[in-house]
């Protein structure tokens, strides 16, 4: 029987899985096969539908307009901001883009105790400024570049760093209204899918001469994504968007970072390293704080989505 009051850390961990496997392999459709980017979102988006079906069966779909409004909130804010790194990284250098957008819990931290009022231990703040730190060092590759620092794509940029820190945000607040995850997920799978059409167009039509191969292995990873999708969308209705941000984005990287040297036998960076201990560091601090607060986080939305049955995709 999970412990309703750290709930949270149960469904961020598994995030942390799913999306850290994810990183370690969702390149691959790309840098094996040239699939377009453009054309991977398209695939995740409909593999969203997956967790969406599990996520709603036997469930009640909120229809209230609350609860569109933070779904659609939370989904287009995640999925525009994927359409935007596509155009960033066409006309920038990924090395500065990233850590820009790595950025983004900051910006859920800022909302989240500025409109949200959730309040932080001295221990936990530590935490989250570790965090934080990690995982800009963690999103700094290991070569350079010589594009320039500055052009159209650093706004595109922030941009993105502003959208991924208010999605969470979003998240957060429909739990605090009342909304359960299922409805949260199934607006953001539909927001997903609008945004399809606008995919198509960037990459100008359905590509061709593309091997069997690249869609089964985008569609193969992203439903990792997407289910780490829902994982997220349950540890924020059930922990402080302040404290689940910036663990998830810590420790996600990480453990892309561990299986990238057991698959592929590459070694990470000394700022990747440096960032591994701060984000293990950072993350014990968050995790010891928030046992010790003894704090009931647990949103409406997250209760009414327990007894709905939801936290029964997990056994």
């Amino acid at each position: 029987m999970i412990n309703a009051k750290r709930s949270w850390l149960l469904y961020a961990t598994l995030l942390i899985v799913f999306w850290g496997v994810w990183g370690a392999f969702s390149s691959q459709p790309n840098t094996r096969y040239g699939y377009p980017n453009e054309m991977i979102y398209i695939i995740w988006a409909f593999t969203m539908l997956i967790p969406a079906y599990f996520a709603l069966r036997g469930n009640r779909f909120d229809r209230r307009p609350v609860a569109a409004l933070y779904g659609l909130l939370a989904g287009l804010t995640g999925a525009g901001g994927q359409l935007l790194l596509f155009q960033a990284l066409a006309d920038g250098p990924a090395y500065l883009i990233f850590p820009v957008v790595s950025l983004s819990p900051v910006i859920t931290v800022l909302m989240a105790t500025a409109l949200l009022r959730e309040r932080m231990a001295r221990l936990a703040v530590g935490g989250v400024v570790a965090a934080l730190v990690s995982i800009v060092l963690l999103s700094i590759p290991g070569g350079g570049g010589s594009s320039n620092s500055h052009g159209p794509w650093l706004l595109l940029a922030v941009l993105i760093c502003v959208a991924w820190g208010a999605q969470a945000f979003c998240m957060r607040k429909a739990a605090l209204v009342g909304v359960n995850d299922a409805t949260t997920f199934g607006w953001m799978t539909i927001s997903g899918l609008l945004l399809v059409p606008v995919a198509l167009a960037m990459m100008g039509g359905l590509p061709t001469g593309a091997p069997w191969q690249a869609p089964a292995l985008t569609a193969v990873t992203q439903v990792l994504n997407a289910v780490g999708a829902l994982f997220l969308v349950m540890a924020l209705s059930r922990g402080k968007a302040s404290v689940v941000a910036p663990l998830t984005n810590a420790l996600a990287p990480v453990l892309t970072i561990v299986l990238s040297l057991a698959v592929y036998q590459t070694l990470p960076t000394v700022w990747g390293s440096i960032g591994i201990v701060l984000a293990l560091a950072g993350s014990t601090l968050m995790v010891y704080s928030d046992e010790k607060s003894g704090e009931n986080s647990v949103a409406p939305g997250a209760e009414g989505a327990a007894a709905d049955g939801t936290a029964q995709l997990v056994p």
